[in-house]
């Protein structure tokens, strides 16, 4: 597995999936601080480019880099960009990891090419009410739903990653439009690290974090479900409303994994913008 030194001298790693001589993605998990093997090849994306997948600290082969923040980590991926001999790069980011993507592109605006951010949470970026309640009230008549509801309100256990996993998979219906066995699959594949994410989330962004983000001249990508229960829709089509050069893709029939539920869809919507996108 390659490696790099993040910011601090630590040892990291990355996944890369396709060829050497694709232009290059750096993708970001989400989770937080899931195991980025859950992105798998984002519907075929690595065919196309070369997708460099960190394993972000406290994850994977990079259990045991010191763990630090998505503000920090910021730097991390700076390290990364120029470890592969990128003036800038391209950034595509899941869900928790967009809280990292928004982190580079508030840092390092001029090294950022392009953004693309995937069900991004929104609530800690803009004032918008979600309607998350009312995507969930359509799935109400779902056993499957209700049942992920229920546990939902329960909360997690905290006790450890198993249990928290164990909680995850219980809840792990309301992230999907449909719960299939191609859905059920994804869901439990997917693997956490509770003290990486509890490092992952600490910490208050920069007083001026929204005047960052509008001084942010990338193309800006921003990808929702439709019947995103996780995220709702509206506060996510406000995201990209933050970026001068913001744009959204709804897709329809579509939770909070667009590339598992829908993957004609999302290549639909994200393979010409990436095509248009500056390198």
């Amino acid at each position: 597995m390659p490696a790099y030194r993040g910011a601090d001298g630590a040892a990291l790693h990355h996944d890369v999936l396709g060829a050497d001589a694709a232009p290059p993605l750096v993708v970001l998990a989400g989770g937080a601080a899931a195991h980025p093997s859950y992105l798998g090849d984002l519907a075929g994306l690595g065919e196309r480019y070369r997708l460099v997948v960190p394993h972000l600290r406290g994850v994977g082969r990079s259990a045991d880099a010191p763990l630090t923040s998505r503000w920090q980590q910021a730097d991390d991926v700076d390290a990364l960009r120029a470890a592969l001999g990128l003036d800038r790069c391209t950034l595509v980011a899941h869900s928790a990891g967009t809280r990292l993507a928004v982190a580079y592109a508030a840092r390092y605006p001029h090294r950022l090419a392009a953004l693309v951010l995937l069900t991004p949470p929104a609530d800690h970026l803009v004032d918008v009410p979600s309607d998350a309640a009312r995507i969930a009230a359509a799935r109400s008549g779902d056993p499957a739903f209700r049942a992920a509801t229920a546990a939902a309100e329960e909360g997690p256990d905290l006790g450890s990653d198993g249990a928290f996993a164990t909680w995850r998979l219980a809840t792990a219906a309301l992230g999907y439009a449909r719960w299939d066995a191609t859905t059920q699959a994804h869901a439990g594949a997917v693997r956490y690290s509770l003290a990486a994410a509890r490092a992952f989330l600490a910490g208050e962004g920069p007083a001026d974090l929204l005047d960052r983000l509008r001084a942010v001249h990338a193309p800006t990508l921003v990808v929702a479900g439709a019947q995103d229960a996780v995220t709702g829709l509206a506060p996510v089509l406000a995201v990209a409303d933050l970026f001068p050069h913001g744009r959204v893709a709804v897709i329809d029939d579509c939770g909070h994994f667009p590339w598992v539920e829908q993957p004609a869809a999302f290549r639909a919507a994200v393979d010409p913008f990436l095509a248009g996108s500056p390198r």
